[in-house]
């Protein structure tokens, strides 16, 4: 194979509890995890006589990245299954980065689905799930990249069925938050928590009410300590008529679901000149 071109979809987290603080410093989340059609694009090829591995974005948006996990994903899986070619990556970004979209975690899954076809490796999904599980805690998740409850640090997940076909609405004020820093500062507070069974019934009945009465995010209020632009978005896409309504991750993204795309286009169209907007669709 020559190129291989794959996209990398982001997700939204339709409900998302913080439970407890680890010994090993980590949480346990009790949360609703959807993919979504919005997505980057991962270009890969192998690089003839070369040592090394080239993994690039094309991002602009000013954000500065540490580490990219697509580097570590790629190393992994060569390590794993002794593969001695080295590959090219490029990433066209669009997800919004710091946003609470799994932008990172699914370019690191989507690199290693990505490699095991360039190469026809065909190896078992429950192999892909346990390398993705030394990645990152939502990285797993985007290796079947389905609808599910997950559990733990993100790494135990179940399928969960979604009646209705939600476009989803995202709106990202400028400032992003960093997942760490967001964590940090939940440690210090009393954090709220909803009924993640109640909402997984509401989206599977397609209940918009329950639905919309149910769905919390426990990082919401920590989040918006350090972006407090995100309750003012929120409270706009409510105000508008929106009601299905919450922050997505650890921010700063805040999503909304609705089966009317000629009202979640009226409300983008208002929103556009101050925020960074997408609208996309649920995968189910």
């Amino acid at each position: 194979m020559k190129d291989l071109v794959i996209r990398s979809f982001a997700k939204i987290n339709i409900c998302l509890n913080v439970l407890s603080r680890r010994e090993d410093g980590f949480h346990d989340l009790d949360m609703v995890m959807v993919p979504i059609e919005l997505h980057d694009s991962l270009l890969i090829n192998e690089v003839k006589n070369a040592d090394n591995n080239f993994v690039t974005l094309d991002d602009f948006s000013g954000v500065k990245v540490r580490h990219n996990i697509a580097s570590s994903a790629l190393s992994l899986i060569q390590k794993k299954y002794g593969i001695k070619k080295k590959f090219r990556v490029i990433i066209h970004k669009v997800i919004p980065m710091q946003a609470g979209l799994g932008g990172g975690s699914s370019n690191a899954a989507f690199v290693l689905k990505g490699v095991d076809k360039f190469l026809n490796l065909r190896i078992p999904t429950e192999e892909l799930i346990e390398l993705a599980k030394q990645l990152g805690s939502d990285v797993p998740f985007f290796i079947p990249c389905k609808p599910a409850r997950c559990r733990g640090t993100g790494g135990e997940f179940e399928p969960i069925t979604i009646k209705n076909n939600y476009f989803v609405l995202i709106v990202k004020p400028e400032r992003g938050c960093s997942t760490h820093d967001v964590f940090e500062a939940s440690d210090g507070i009393d954090l709220v928590t909803g009924n993640v069974d109640s909402v997984i019934q509401a989206l599977a009945e397609g209940d918009d009410k329950l639905l919309a009465e149910s769905i919390v995010n426990s990082l919401e209020e920590p989040a918006s300590k350090i972006v407090p632009e995100i309750k003012v978005i929120k409270q706009k896409l409510e105000k508008m008529g929106l009601n299905i309504v919450t922050m997505t991750g650890s921010g700063s993204a805040v999503i909304a679901l609705s089966t009317n795309l000629s009202l979640i286009k009226n409300i983008a169209r208002k929103l556009e000149d101050d925020y960074v907007v997408e609208i996309t669709k649920i995968m189910k």
